[in-house]
């Protein structure tokens, strides 16, 4: 991960972009550790998807959204509990009413703050974002499914369980046709897989694999990925289908008892023949790490 402190973690307001009616996205312009940040407006309230990274982007965010509002009730919800996703939160309290799943108020309270020390070795840039960091605490926590009425407009906050992590969650907008992955899916990029043994396995390959087939039959007009570009439908299938080439391609090998160091080095080899303009190469072997782990689960 050490290409990703090559440029200091700071949501930038110019990436703003428009999606639909009332409804705008903060790009993170291609920077790492800068997720996608969604603002989705109705009547009486607006919901924020994702805050940044620690304090001072989550003001960033916290300012430019009670902007937009213009009076209305404020919302927040987060897609996962990693840091440049969720770590601003506390920012918001106050503010915004808080909203997530269990498993990822799990997550954040079990995980965050192991996550908070871990992200602050990524280097000077990154730890400078996380200086004054406070976790926040949801106000509301809901199960399953969550639909979030901000007046002529609901917003459907959907928990995917165990993928990318354990609490991953998705935002719809129907409305619009528009969804919010996360982590889920990155455009431009190999799949992140925070497969750090013994500290945290909880990322599955196979469960994401049948979250993807999921919503990729959904089709949704506008997909909104944890990072990279904005898309459409075909962001999905590209993540579904690189899932499921990955798990058939370690399992063959893992079936032949090849090393797991030689797997890693073939099919590092041939995904990046495939997708020789991604980024994030490096999440390649750890891919592999944890489908070898599931392989006979």
């Amino acid at each position: 991960m050490a290409e990703q402190t090559m440029l200091e973690p700071v949501v930038d307001l110019a990436g703003l972009r428009e999606l639909a009616r009332d409804m705008v996205v903060i790009s993170n312009r291609r920077v790492p550790l800068v997720p996608n940040i969604g603002v989705i407006g109705g009547r009486h309230s607006v919901l924020v998807v994702e805050t940044g990274m620690g304090p001072r982007n989550a003001e960033t965010v916290l300012k430019f959204a009670a902007d937009y509002a213009k009076g209305r009730k404020l919302y927040l919800t987060t897609t996962h509990f990693h840091p440049e996703h969720a770590f601003g939160a506390r920012t918001f309290a106050g503010e915004a009413t808080y909203l997530i799943n269990r498993d990822q108020a799990e997550d954040l309270r079990l995980k965050g703050p192991g996550y908070v020390g871990m992200f602050r070795g990524l280097g000077e840039l990154v730890a400078r974002q996380l200086e004054g960091v406070e976790l926040g605490q949801p106000d509301i926590v809901y199960d399953q499914a969550y639909d979030l009425d901000l007046g002529g407009r609901v917003v459907q906050l959907r928990a995917t369980g165990r993928a990318h992590s354990k609490g991953d969650q998705v935002v719809q907008v129907p409305d619009a046709d528009v969804l919010f992955t996360g982590d889920l899916v990155e455009a431009g990029q190999f799949a992140i897989f925070p497969w750090f043994p013994p500290h945290d396995t909880d990322v599955s390959g196979t469960r994401w694999l049948a979250v993807m087939r999921r919503l990729a039959d959904d089709r949704p007009r506008v997909v909104v990925p944890g990072h990279g570009d904005v898309g459409d439908a075909q962001l999905l299938a590209d993540v579904r289908d690189y899932l499921q080439l990955l798990r058939d391609e370690t399992w063959a090998r893992r079936d032949s008892a090849m090393s797991e160091e030689t797997i890693v080095e073939e099919i590092s080899a041939l995904m990046i023949a495939r997708h020789p303009e991604w980024a994030g190469r490096e999440w390649i072997e750890k891919g592999v790490g944890c489908l070898c782990a599931e392989h006979c689960a």
